[in-house]
């Protein structure tokens, strides 16, 4: 019996419903819904495990943009309501607890001259003062154990000699003669953003211990000159960077960039003293990514995550433990065939707690450091994040039918979700929506290998009726549609429409072993593909809800690809098909993409050596058999899969007389994520699937 406060019952309900349940809830939840709800993030509790912070972004769709603020939970009283902290309603970000836990931290852009600072708050959130005054963004940061300092990350031109932040604020201050920029190597862009010979470099920032802000200028650069970014771009955080527990050592993960960026994934562990010095490399033998570095809180051992294959970004991340003292390395539960996404020291040292996906849904585990023995901690959904107080876990969690909420574990409780405390009402709203019941199943895929689904009811569901049926395809490809929660692709917005929605994890998926995950490389059109039409065939034979006269099928990213596919190899059961940002022209994306590893590993050569290789699972050379209505979806800021392989898909389509639609977005990256656009694409796609599989279908 799960035990949850009154007022989220109903809500965090849904995340546990089997396919047979029923509700009495009165609306469908839609994507409207969605774009409007709030979102969490950014935990941090106290040492002493009597408060939370975090951040909930609220949407402002009139002003097109999210709003983030701060709020406060006192987990010693889980009935009474988090408090929104004043201090932050001009927006803040990234609170972190003073080590004596009377104050707090935190990123705010209200500074002078509009730059991204470090502030300082008392308890209730009332008052806060600037602690840093630099003429550039603080990009991430992390206090100093003992309380005196800063680490700061702070994007500067690496050949800036002496002190790197004033030379780069001269420098950004120049006018400039001419529009154009000369590059000698690349990235020339990465992700949405073009390069403009700035890295991220780490700093460490003296406070005097009183409340009074520091003066700009007694930063002490940790990382001068290195050709390389901390954290990495476009996505690291301070989880790149770690201090030791006696503040005197400063841990970091980073990529020499040289004239090899593009094609290396050889991430290092290095270590500088705090006061700036000579940087030490730890992993340099390995020549594959190497992340996250976490002292033990006795400050003997280091831990960091590890790949062993070079030029493969999705290989396991295995744990590794390194003895400060003696540079012995051992690793950690290497039996255990998972991947690591995040991990945490216990507070005894004596384990490792970590976040890994597992079979469709992602879990926290326990791995004891001296018997390698891994024991789960939670069951279903999605862990999001997770703190050990003294009293026992503190964590975010998602599930398929409910975004994050925060939660405390219940006193000696096997699983921390078992029995957990609900402890805030964001979102209460939902408690008031109607959501499709799921289920999880497998079937015998490639290989006669088991593979795993989901299937969801509409949320409308009536017994012996049919429904059409939304086919999501995952992206990655070495990612999962699983028990989780979505802002982008979120399989309940469909089912709030009227849609069933299955999900396959066809191999390649992250969450089933290595070697499962392994099995996409070099087969993006055959392994997957048998998955997906075995996966679709059972579903049917399983679920007589499901039409299959009446069923689309939707992806992006390599979901795009497979769509942009399976419109000439597997046409047959689509009434129509939508690809979102997916690759049209293998060796042109092997030509035009940004990192380079990632095309040399999927098709096993580089595009320059035997271009012919990328013509195995090349859709553009199959357009003659498209008949298949298609709406294609693409972003101007797109260099991960570029913009031209939207144009050249579309084009392709009306030279061939297939009915099709452009969506085009000319501010958005791989994702779209403005509240506005990300209102049009669903109103777009939702549309799209009503003209032909919907009520719009049935009046044609």
């Amino acid at each position: 019996m799960r035990y949850l406060t009154a007022p989220h019952f109903a809500q965090l309900l849904f995340a546990f419903l089997p396919l047979g349940a029923t509700t009495a809830q009165s609306t469908a939840f839609t994507y409207q819904d969605m774009l409007m709800l709030d979102r969490i993030s950014g935990l941090s509790v106290d040492g002493n495990g009597s408060k939370a912070l975090f951040n909930v972004r609220a949407t402002d769709m009139e002003r097109n943009k999210g709003v983030s603020t701060l709020w406060i939970k006192d987990l010693s009283n889980p009935t009474a309501p988090e408090v929104k902290l004043k201090e932050s309603e001009e927006g803040a970000s990234d609170a972190q607890w003073a080590p004596d836990g009377k104050s707090f931290y935190f990123l705010s852009g209200r500074g002078e001259g509009g730059t991204t600072q470090v502030w300082k708050s008392n308890l209730d959130g009332a008052s806060a003062q600037q602690i840093t005054r630099l003429p550039l963004d603080v990009g991430a940061y992390r206090i100093t154990p003992d309380g005196k300092g800063l680490v700061l990350s702070l994007a500067v031109f690496p050949d800036c000699k002496g002190d790197e932040v004033a030379c780069t604020s001269s420098r950004l201050a120049e006018k400039r003669q001419g529009s154009g920029t000369v590059y000698t190597k690349v990235f020339v862009r990465h992700w949405d953003t073009w390069a403009d010979g700035m890295r991220n470099h780490l700093f460490y920032y003296p406070m005097d211990g009183t409340d009074a802000p520091m003066p700009y200028g007694p930063h002490v650069a940790l990382t001068p000159g290195y050709d390389g970014d901390v954290p990495s771009k476009p996505f690291g955080g301070n989880e790149d960077f770690f201090i030791s527990p006696d503040s005197k050592t400063v841990y970091f993960a980073a990529r020499e960039a040289g004239r090899t960026e593009p094609w290396s994934t050889n991430f290092d562990i290095y270590s500088v003293p705090i006061g700036g010095g000579a940087l030490t490399n730890y992993t340099k033998e390995n020549k594959a990514w190497d992340a996250s570095p976490r002292i033990s809180p006795d400050g003997k051992t280091l831990a960091f995550k590890a790949m062993k294959r070079p030029g493969f970004e999705a290989d396991r991340f295995e744990l590794q433990l390194r003895d400060i003292a003696t540079g012995k390395v051992t690793p950690l539960a290497a039996s255990w065939d998972r991947s690591i996404d995040d991990f945490a020291w216990s507070r005894d040292g004596k384990s490792i707690y970590a976040i890994a996906a597992d079979v469709g849904r992602t879990r926290l585990f326990q791995i004891e450091v001296k018997s390698n023995t891994v024991t789960p901690l939670s069951q279903d959904g999605h862990m999001d994040t997770f703190l050990e107080t003294p009293e026992g876990f503190v964590f975010l969690k998602s599930g398929l039918n409910s975004p994050s909420q925060l939660f405390a574990s219940a006193p000696k409780a096997k699983m921390v979700d078992e029995g957990a405390t609900t402890l805030t009402a964001v979102n209460a709203s939902l408690s008031s929506k109607k959501f499709g019941a799921f289920e999880q199943f497998n079937f015998a895929g490639w290989n006669n290998e088991t593979v795993h689904g989901y299937v969801i009811k509409p949320a409308n569901y009536e017994e012996g009726k049919k429904y059409p049926v939304a086919f999501l395809i995952h992206g990655g490809p070495q990612g999962s549609f699983g028990d989780g929660w979505s802002f982008r692709w979120n399989p309940q917005t469909y089912a709030g429409a009227g849609y069933a929605v299955v999900m396959i994890d066809f191999h390649g998926s992250t969450g089933y072993g290595q070697a499962f995950c392994d099995a996409i490389s070099t087969h993006w059109g055959d392994r997957p593909l048998e998955d997906l039409q075995k996966g679709w065939a059972h579903a049917l034979k399983t679920y007589p809800f499901l039409d299959a006269d009446r069923a689309a099928a939707l992806g992006a990213s390599y979901g795009g690809f497979m769509v942009n596919w399976i419109a000439s190899q597997w046409k047959a059961p689509w009434k129509c098909l939508v690809s979102h940002n997916g690759v049209f022209e293998a060796r042109s994306m092997g030509y035009t993409t940004e990192e380079m590893w990632f095309e040399d590993w999927e098709q096993g050569v580089s595009v320059y050596d035997d271009p012919q290789k990328y013509d195995t699972f090349n859709p553009a050379l199959h357009v003659n058999e498209w008949s298949v209505p298609m709406l294609v979806i693409h972003s101007d800021k797109d260099y991960r899969i570029p913009i031209e392989q939207g144009i050249g898909l579309f084009t392709a389509l009306q030279a061939k007389g297939v009915e099709s639609q452009f969506l085009r977005f000319p501010d958005e990256n791989h994702w779209v994520l403005k509240p506005q656009n990300s209102m049009q694409w669903h109103r777009t796609v939702f549309d799209w699937l009503d003209r032909h599989i919907g009520e719009g279908a049935k009046k044609n």
